[in-house]
């Protein structure tokens, strides 16, 4: 049997429940806690909550360029999206991320994860969290979610092992449930993310970002010296990502009201002239060296234009269609964040409805 054989019965024998909990520990099927046992019954339940065929192909993953993709159906969504807990009414946004194909347990030495933002009417459907705590352990809806799309990443592209097929050095705690939450569009003073993708707002999607392994933080915008401060906190994401603005409202009308930035467009253009950096001490940054290096040199822009930069020439090392916003937050107080995450795909849930 090869190493990479992570074949399986579509069903396994009857057993106690704590056998059957020991049997999918040690078969690497789970992320190392408890899951909701998939049951005929459950799978079933889950199975009603979509128009889609259990057989009907979702899409194909896999953890590394150098293994073959995995296909995977409706069905074996639906197991993966029981044992992390979820409710039938959650199967929609489930089946959008496995559609996307974008592995939220892909192997990067780096750790990297995922981030599901959901958007539209759906929210209130599901009862997702995009106020206080969104971001956190406290919504059944937005933990589920998130962890059902790490499962099936997981078990759905062949696995994900330390040591064999995920190579992450340190790894990451946000891969337990990969950032999963809703954007507050209601108290946004812009248009939400979706519409700026190219859907209506009346549409309910899911927008994928992958990175998540450096952020920066922060309390508000000050009065005189904002600017710089964003600017220092730009260069702490990592040059092989590119910046989202996490934004509690409170500080997306700061920006509007001390940045007169008015619309999500001009914040990201000022943050693409803002985030600079001599261009000898860019080329110096390992990270660089390992993944933006190679592509400069085969001619791809803007890297191969900041390649014939003078080492004492300040380059905008992040290209303005990488940068994102996204607003989320209970407003309690004007926290908020960039995280090095780049943007992968915007998907419609109500296509798997």
């Amino acid at each position: 049997m090869s190493m990479f054989d992570h074949s399986s019965p579509r069903l396994l024998e009857p057993d106690t429940e704590d056998n059957l909990q020991r049997q999918f520990l040690e078969n690497k099927w789970t992320d190392g806690l408890p899951v909701v046992l998939p049951t005929e019954k459950r799978v079933a339940a889950m199975l009603a909550a979509t128009s889609r065929k259990p057989d009907e192909v979702v899409g194909r993953m896999q953890p590394t360029e150098f293994r073959g993709p995995w296909e995977y159906t409706v069905e074996k969504v639906a197991v993966n999206a029981v044992m992390a807990g979820a409710s039938p009414e959650y199967f929609p946004v489930i089946l959008a991320l496995a559609a996307s194909q974008v592995s939220a347990r892909g192997s990067t030495s780096s750790s990297a994860s995922a981030m599901a933002v959901v958007n539209g009417p759906i929210r209130h459907e599901i009862k997702m969290n995009w106020g206080t705590g969104a971001m956190g352990p406290y919504n059944h809806a937005n933990a589920t979610i998130g962890r059902a799309y790490g499962l099936l990443s997981q078990n759905l592209q062949g696995g994900s092992e330390p040591g064999v097929t995920f190579m992450g050095s340190q790894g990451n705690n946000y891969t337990y449930n990969n950032l999963t939450f809703a954007e507050n569009e209601e108290r946004s003073p812009w248009e939400p993310l979706h519409v700026q993708k190219g859907f209506k707002p009346t549409e309910s999607t899911v927008s994928i970002f992958y990175g998540c392994r450096s952020v920066s933080f922060c309390l508000g915008l000050r009065e005189k010296h904002w600017r710089e401060h964003v600017r220092d906190m730009l260069t702490g994401i990592d040059g092989n990502s590119a910046p989202c603005f996490l934004l509690d409202p409170i500080t997306a009308r700061q920006f509007i009201d001390r940045g007169g930035f008015d619309t999500k467009a001009k914040l990201i253009r000022w943050a693409h002239e803002t985030a600079q950096m001599p261009a000898g001490r860019y080329w110096d940054l390992q990270l660089v060296q390992n993944y933006v290096y190679p592509w400069a040199t085969f001619g791809q822009e803007p890297m191969a234009t900041w390649l014939k930069a003078k080492d004492d020439e300040l380059i905008n090392h992040f290209p303005e269609s990488g940068i994102n916003v996204v607003v989320v937050g209970g407003e309690t107080n004007g926290y908020w964040q960039i995280m090095g995450a780049r943007y992968r795909k915007t998907v419609s849930i109500d296509d798997w409805r």
